[in-house]
């Protein structure tokens, strides 16, 4: 009786293993259980289906039979004719002839893909090729990063930017590794289209997936936020930046404090500037004019003029055309920022104001020997200081 019991779980076994085989090779060979009861007790009226398909036709039924059987099905309708040759060739040779595909079959898909139809084969082929590492080279790592960078690039540049999501998490059927790299390819995507959207998902997706934040992250998150005009958003992430323990780079610390200087928010001007000492000593040329906004802004002209006369003298003569263009923005465009971001109440006091402590920093420059090139008559034309 034992022995009898013992053959019935055995048998059981068997047949639970045939049918895994079958749907799992049903996408890439035609096989017929040798049992008929097994296949309507398995896969009721499916079997007869896919029996009458393949004797009409063993290509048609093969077909239908990925259709049935596999989760990857996808209605592609307008791949370029280059993708689907290349599609074909590295299926056929992974499912029917059952060898690895060439590596450049795969790279010369990622070059010539230019629609979502073409992704959408992309993502089959990779999907396919993991499946045969794991399952017939017992490769159970993912592709290396260098492929997913490339990966999540191309949906960039295609602008298939769901698709491009996919390659950012850390388990998926398609093999890939995902990487801060690929993540920086969709905030440039975002940064491009000023959709702070599109950099939130992201920033949400890194997190999801233990991806560490990095320096050119927080470049791209800060740049973002300041040209969406978004400084709540940039609030929430520089704290996360700061607590992740993340060295900021100068170009980061400038886009906060210029940000800051256009909302008129002096108090998170100078805590950020004391924050960027910590790390870098000197300020840069965009920095140091953030400083003098806020002095200005607190009716220091002569404390503003100090700072830009000490980054002038820090600074070369080929830089010089530079100053005269942050000059300019001073005077022409950071009036209007200022004004557009106070209270009603506020706006002709601030006017005012600028209207005076502008030129008076200038006059400090002047006196303290600096050439200045500015048009003080541009200001006075400035339509938002004329309240």
């Amino acid at each position: 009786m034992q022995y009898l019991s013992y053959s019935r779980r055995i048998a059981r076994v068997a047949l639970m293993e045939t049918d895994v085989r079958f749907v799992y090779n049903a996408s890439h060979v035609v096989q017929r259980p040798s049992h008929r009861s097994l296949s309507h007790s398995a896969f009721p009226g499916k079997m007869d289906t896919c029996n009458q398909l393949y004797a009409q036709s063993p290509m048609t039924g093969l077909m239908m039979l990925r259709a049935n059987f596999t989760s990857e099905t996808k209605h592609v309708e307008n791949p370029t004719e280059a993708v689907k040759e290349l599609h074909g060739k590295i299926l056929d040779s992974v499912n029917v002839k059952r060898s690895m595909a060439p590596n450049a079959w795969l790279w010369s898909l990622i070059e010539n893909c230019r629609n979502e139809d073409d992704i959408s084969f992309l993502f089959e082929v990779l999907q396919n090729l993991r499946r045969f590492r794991l399952s017939n080279l017992r490769i159970h790592d993912n592709f290396n990063c260098n492929l997913c960078q490339h990966v999540a690039k191309t949906c960039v540049r295609v602008g298939t930017i769901n698709h491009g999501k996919r390659a950012l998490w850390k388990h998926n059927v398609h093999g890939l590794t995902p990487s801060v790299a690929s993540a920086h390819h969709l905030l440039s995507y975002a940064l491009e289209h000023k959709d702070a959207k599109l950099m939130d998902e992201v920033m949400k997706l890194l997190k999801m997936n233990n991806l560490p934040l990095q320096p050119g992250t927080a470049d791209f998150v800060f740049r973002i936020c300041h040209d969406t005009d978004n400084w709540d958003l940039l609030a929430k992430y520089s704290k996360k930046f700061c607590k992740a323990g993340v060295k900021l780079r100068k170009t980061t610390f400038d886009v906060w404090m210029e940000f800051a200087a256009k909302r008129g928010d002096t108090e998170s001007l100078w805590n950020v500037d004391k924050l960027r000492s910590e790390t870098y000593t000197q300020h840069t040329l965009s920095g140091a004019f953030s400083c003098a906004k806020g002095f200005l802004l607190e009716h220091k002209p002569e404390e503003a003029a100090a700072v830009i006369q000490i980054i002038c003298q820090a600074y070369p003569d080929e830089k010089k055309s530079a100053f005269e263009a942050e000059f300019k923005k001073l005077v022409n465009e950071w009036p209007v920022d200022i004004i557009k971001h106070q209270n009603e109440e506020d706006k002709k006091a601030v006017a005012a104001s600028l209207k005076s402590d502008i030129p008076a920093m200038v006059n400090a420059l002047v006196n303290s020997g600096l050439r200045v090139r500015v048009d003080l008559d541009e200001l006075n034309k400035n339509e938002a200081l004329l309240i």
